[in-house]
């Protein structure tokens, strides 16, 4: 039997990023000693509170459903949260879901069509593509290299790249994959823009606690864009609770009553005692997030230094965990030929090789629509870090 697929899927590629981190744990399992810098989760475990918060909620009962779009003692922690950085959203303007990547998605099911214009800021994270072509969106995509990854200096691109047929733009600010967090007025230009359009915006939030020196603005808190600002933020990066799998987003009710059919019909709900882990994650934990965001940042300048030792320059990171590498003149680029290659990306050939000869994983630029770098995380121990920037020095990958 041969079974046929739908479009929405054939039309996609799996997640690059997942695809790396099976590779590492393939050599990992042949017994290679590999130096992970693919991941995108912090390294730092669950704080005690947190976990002890899930496990009295289990010993409490807190095991069946719950109301679909969470309960209402954590959508009400979360309108605080929002409310102090400045949103205006009632526990009914919230859904609470597994993950803020299905926040995501649900969000361009309920607004996207076939045919219909989104505008990506390159580098993108990988699965904002992914989840507009499911939906049977055509992407306009703005790169941001030629400015450091910042949004300011590339306005007037956005500016060409949007019009009135544009149903949709993602603005992830700290971003994955650069650590960028735009300016405010970078946010204002955003905000000319989508009123000018009638532009329904995404803000991704997710990283917005992990930041260094820099205070990032919710773009909602705008004028002219709380209606037309969606918020998406979650548990996974600041609190460490990647595998607790629990995130939400704040909109218009509209958008709420209609997303919340999908939500409903797919994945019911998030875990009960998880939505109770989350309640404490909210009040209780910000020495913890300050802990690990110091840490970060220690690791963010280590980085940045060493590889300033082989003469390689990189945009610093203001925020999350990461920075792009750039790697097309890299010795192991040239010695290989892979520039002359036209239907592989440089940074594929880099990545690959990396993992292949160092035994480094990172992820390439191109997965993110920025060929010519490769995403390196640090939220690793600063031994390792050492450890991957001399493997990659040592095999010419630098």
């Amino acid at each position: 039997m041969t079974m046929e697929f739908t479009d929405r899927l054939t039309r996609v590629e799996p997640s690059a990023t997942l695809a790396i981190s099976a590779l590492a744990t393939e050599l990992e399992n042949e017994g290679e000693d590999v130096v992970d810098l693919s991941v995108g989760e912090p390294d730092f475990p669950t704080p005690d509170n947190i976990v002890d918060a899930g496990q009295d909620a289990m010993d409490a009962g807190h095991t069946g459903y719950t109301t679909s779009a969470g309960i209402i003692d954590l959508r009400e922690a979360i309108a605080e949260k929002l409310a102090d950085d400045g949103l205006e959203h009632t526990a009914d303007e919230i859904i609470v879901t597994p993950g803020a990547k299905q926040a995501l998605y649900e969000i361009v099911q309920a607004l996207i069509a076939e045919g219909d214009e989104v505008a990506l800021l390159d580098p993108a994270w990988v699965s904002y593509e992914a989840m507009v072509k499911m939906a049977g969106g055509d992407l306009t995509r703005v790169d941001l290299s030629d400015a450091d990854f910042q949004l300011e200096p590339a306005l007037e691109d956005l500016a060409d790249a949007v019009s009135d047929e544009t149903e949709l733009l993602i603005v992830n600010s700290p971003s994955n994959p650069t650590g960028a967090v735009y300016s405010d007025a970078a946010l204002e230009g955003v905000r000319d823009l989508a009123v000018e359009h009638d532009i329904t915006v995404i803000s991704d939030e997710i990283y917005k606690e992990i930041t260094y020196g820099v205070s990032p603005t919710s773009l909602g808190t705008l004028e002219g864009m709380a209606d037309r600002t969606i918020t998406v933020n979650g548990f996974s990066k600041a609190y460490s609770m990647t595998g607790w799998r629990l995130g939400y987003f704040a909109g218009p009710e509209e958008l709420i009553d209609q997303a919340g059919k999908l939500h409903s019909h797919s994945v019911s709900s998030a875990v009960n005692f998880v939505q109770h882990a989350g309640i404490e994650a909210l009040a209780n934990t910000d020495e913890a997030v300050t802990e690990m965001t110091d840490a970060f940042e220690e690791r963010r300048d280590l980085v940045v230094d060493l590889l300033a030792e082989h003469d390689v320059d990189v945009a610093v990171p203001e925020g999350a965990f990461y920075m792009m590498l750039p790697v097309d003149d890299s010795e192991a680029l040239r010695a290989s030929d892979a520039s002359d290659d036209e239907s592989r990306a440089d940074d594929q050939a880099w990545c690959e090789g990396a993992i292949e000869d160092a035994h480094v994983a990172t992820v390439p630029g191109s997965a993110f629509g920025t060929p010519g770098y490769a995403r390196i995380s640090y939220a690793a121990s600063e031994e390792r870090l050492e450890e991957g920037i001399d493997r990659l020095a040592a095999e010419g990958y630098l």
